[in-house]
């Protein structure tokens, strides 16, 4: 299938989609900052007592996850816009990815509100101990991170397709898509092996997400301020 023309709505759909990479980028490093923040690993009471402490900045930091989940959304309906002339079913298998992805993720902030009604003092929680309460609340903030690792697998899996469809699309760069079909990838597969292997995470540390960055950040850059290319050429594989 050869793709001679980009349309009006394909053009506003990249803008939105380089907007949303950067403004998502952003909104979630700083939701990752803060909530690292008050939490102390391996210490219920410590964390316990700093989200006691800032209770304001952890309802933020909840807030700021929940306005990333929206701009996914956001960010997946502009990507199938753009990239359904390529290929309509291996787009709609990318967008079923990453809102399996964006849903693992909205469950995972969920569980963090149940940290707030552990640790309120509410009346009917007396009867369990102070401690026992403290260690429920880290559990829950446990089962966050348990959840994005599962959240994480969605998202490599949808961005690769995606990926895949940028490359062969020729909307942009060759490169850039590469990145992303290797970056995803690497995201996907990890995240993977890190439920396995819990042990892997320690050794890999957060290095395996580096070229997700790059690629989400050029990819903003270049669908803001750069046009797709007219002379796109796919492979129709339906």
């Amino acid at each position: 299938m050869t793709i001679s023309t980009i349309d009006e709505s394909q053009s506003k759909a990249a803008r939105v989609v380089g907007f949303t990479y950067l403004f998502a980028m952003v909104t979630a490093v700083f939701g990752n900052y803060f909530r690292g923040s008050l939490i102390v690993s391996a210490n219920a009471v410590e964390t316990a007592q700093n989200i006691i402490a800032h209770e304001y900045l952890f309802r933020l930091v909840l807030a700021s996850e929940l306005l990333v989940y929206v701009i996914d959304i956001v960010l997946i309906t502009a990507l199938y816009v753009i990239l359904n002339p390529v290929n309509r079913h291996f787009v709609l298998l990318a967008v079923f990815l990453r809102l399996m992805e964006t849903a693992t993720l909205v469950v995972s902030t969920l569980s963090s509100f149940v940290v707030l009604k552990l640790l309120s003092g509410a009346e009917y929680l007396q009867v369990f101990e102070v401690d026992r309460l403290q260690a429920l609340a880290k559990l829950s903030l446990s089962e966050f991170g348990a959840g994005y690792k599962i959240g994480f697998v969605f998202l490599g899996l949808g961005s690769t397709v995606f990926s895949y469809l940028w490359l062969k699309s020729n909307y942009i760069p060759r490169a850039l898509a590469v990145l992303g079909v290797f970056s995803s990838l690497l995201l996907a597969i990890c995240n993977f092996a890190f439920i396995v292997f819990p042990n892997l995470e320690r050794i890999v540390t957060m290095a395996y997400m580096a070229p997700m960055g790059v690629f989400e950040i050029a990819m903003g850059f270049w669908l803001l301020f750069k046009r797709l290319r007219q002379a796109g050429v796919a492979e129709s594989i339906t």
